[in-house]
């Protein structure tokens, strides 16, 4: 098992975990929970052996492969595909050698350790991973360098499983990833056949994926089992059985003191005292558990509410390019009190319906009514790197109130959440959670009408999205909202559009149903009603345009690259069973050796099963290649 015993942890100069334990056996799926800053991306250092710890030990198991996602994305020529297929480096040098492998028994050994890891399927199964986490099979061939950083982190993620190592250390997977891959990524930790701590905030992957939770608090490590909802009724009985001790010991103590301050001094009880006082000495302090308070988020509430609806969408196109708009025929109303969830695969166009709806992007067609006087805060990730890193809290609080005294400035910071010598802090010494309540506190600042907010919590401990889920529930205006985090859907939303398609849709379920959806056919889209004539988002009709002589190239091409590869697959295995044959040809094989020749004939066994497989990809690749042709 992985054996925690004993360990202090000291980086730069601050102790995160002191005299920690822990005993992690084989198989388990652990959350490793805790505040920002306490000290959980540390001990993952310390497990890789990256950090040294001042006292106590790390072990693992011998044999063990330890992995974890790559800090730096993957950003070469290569395609998804071989880049994921890449990280089994067993595989990969047994390939490699089997190109170039002359001694038949080397041969063997080398295809029957194949067969044993299950090579031959490999490519299958890297492609079921990166679809999962939301690349089409167009998008596996395309060379990694084509991507966005964000995107090739999910290719490094994919690597990462794919490897599917002995003890797989996850920190944050989810922060890469939309609802659709978060929820496809539970469902794999769920089964993941081997080891594995994920560090999250995230409720449901920690309710859903794991059944221990290592909870880092005070430099201490504390192993609970069950889910995350298990771990905080047990944490509360703990808290309360321990208060309930330290007053028990509290009481003690003072008998014990009395006792003492009232016989020391009387020659009789001399003994019975000095024995009082050893007691007091032995008596090891009982310390109860601390529960931290959470800042609270608030949003201002607006002046008055406007006539509804407050945003009215007619027929409208929009995107960055008029020859091909992101979105089509988008018609839909937005009312006072709406709270709507966004669904949908990135790069579908739910950025682009959120600045349609924050008026940062103008419509190519169609008509957009907005009510008088509207007032809407906009929140996204990328503007953490617009505040001025070298600017205090109270710098950017006062320039939105440049005219007024210093104490209702500091008073409004305080009200977003940094009082006294907090609104001093310079914005660079902010951790991202501290930012992002800036950024929320800045966003809503004069008492919006309407809040969009694009993933707002990824930057926050599991605490500080409890509040924030607060915080939009108690406020009165609307809210759209994009994010991966189920919880603060299934807490705040009671709509659901689905952004894909180039249109938007009404999803009738609830989080259950569309979770059942993603991970039974991801990327088909069933349960999308039409809303009828309310305003709300109605299906598009269906639409079946010719595609142009201009864009069948780019249709061909991921499948012309499928051709080449199952041709290279062909002609490789078709030189492994030559070589394999040429060693089974050998006259005193099978009386000198019939293990050996065992062994031989499986792997050709094998072999001609494979090379079928790579025929039966030619064919329906050179198929498809002729249905685009045409």
């Amino acid at each position: 098992m992985l054996s925690i015993t004993e360990i202090s942890v000291r980086l730069a100069g601050r102790l995160l975990i002191d005299h920690g334990s822990a005993q992690i056996v084989p198989g388990a799926r652990v959350g490793l929970v805790g505040r920002n800053g306490t000290g959980k991306s540390t001990l993952f250092r310390a497990i890789r052996g990256e950090l040294a710890t001042e006292t106590g030990s790390i072990t693992i198991p011998s044999r063990w492969r330890v992995g974890s996602l790559a800090q730096e994305a993957p950003n070469g020529p290569e395609s998804l595909i071989e880049v994921v297929l890449k990280a089994d480096l067993e595989r990969d040098a047994l390939l490699r050698e089997a190109d170039h492998a002359e001694d038949p028994h080397r041969i063997a050994e080398i295809q029957t350790r194949l067969v044993d890891i299950d090579a031959h399927s490999a490519p299958a199964r890297a492609a079921a991973i990166l679809s999962g986490l939301g690349f089409s099979t167009a998008d596996q061939a395309r060379p990694c360098s084509e991507f966005s950083g964000g995107w090739r982190m999910r290719v490094a993620l994919a690597a990462t499983l794919f490897a599917a190592p002995d003890l797989l250390l996850l920190d944050e997977p989810t922060n890469y990833l939309d609802l659709e891959g978060t929820l496809w990524l539970e469902d794999h930790l769920a089964n993941y056949p081997r080891t594995v701590i994920v560090i999250s905030h995230d409720r449901d992957l920690l309710e859903t994926s794991v059944d221990q939770i290592l909870h880092l608090e005070r430099g201490k490590l504390t192993l609970y089992r069950g889910g995350y909802s298990s771990f905080e009724e047990q944490r509360a009985t703990r808290e309360m059985l321990d208060a309930k001790a330290v007053k028990r010991q509290e009481a003690e103590r003072k008998r014990l003191q009395d006792f003492v301050d009232r016989f020391k001094a009387k020659a009789s009880k001399a003994r019975q005292a000095q024995s009082r006082v050893k007691m007091l000495e032995r008596m090891k302090p009982v310390t109860a558990l601390v529960t931290q308070d959470v800042r609270e988020i608030s949003f201002p509430a607006p002046e008055k509410a406007l006539s509804p609806p407050i945003i009215a969408v007619d027929n409208v196109s929009v995107g960055y390019d008029q020859t091909s708009p992101v979105l089509n025929r988008v018609t839909l109303r937005i009312d006072n009190d709406d709270r709507i969830a966004l669904l949908g695969s990135n790069g579908n166009g739910k950025s682009t319906l959120v600045k349609l709806l924050a008026d940062r992007l103008k419509p190519f067609s169609g008509s957009i009514t907005r009510a008088d006087k509207l007032a809407i805060a906009y929140f996204a990730q990328h503007q953490l790197d617009e505040l001025n890193e070298a600017a205090s809290v109270y710098d950017h609080v006062r320039k939105l109130m440049p005219e007024a005294p210093e104490a209702k400035v500091r008073a409004r910071a305080g009200a977003i959440g940094f009082s006294g010598k907090a609104a001093d802090t310079r914005v660079a010494s902010l951790s991202g959670g501290e930012k992002a309540r800036l950024l929320l506190g800045l966003a809503t600042f004069f008492g919006p009408n309407m809040i969009i907010l694009d993933e707002p919590t990824n930057h926050l401990d599991i605490d500080s999205r409890a509040a924030l889920a607060e915080a939009i529930n108690e406020f009165p205006g609307a809210v759209i909202m994009v994010s991966h985090d189920r919880y603060l859907i299934e807490a705040c939303a009671d709509q659901l559009w689905v952004v894909a398609d180039h249109a938007v849709t009404s999803f009738e379920g609830d989080l259950d149903d569309y979770r059942r959806m993603v991970l039974s056919a991801r990327g088909q889209r069933t349960g999308l009603r039409d809303r009828g004539d309310n305003g709300r988002p109605q299906a598009p009709a269906k639409q079946a345009p010719e595609k142009s002589e201009r864009e069948k190239p780019e249709k061909r091409r991921p499948i012309k690259q499928k051709i080449s590869d199952a041709e290279a697959e062909i002609e490789r295995i078709t030189g492994i069973i030559a070589k394999i044959d040429a060693a089974l040809a050998l006259p005193d094989l099978f009386s000198r050796d019939p293990r050996q020749a065992a062994q031989l004939s499986k792997a050709r066994a094998n072999a001609v099963n494979a090379l079928q497989r790579a025929e039966d990809a030619w064919l329906e690749a050179s198929s498809q290649f002729d249905g685009a042709s045409g």
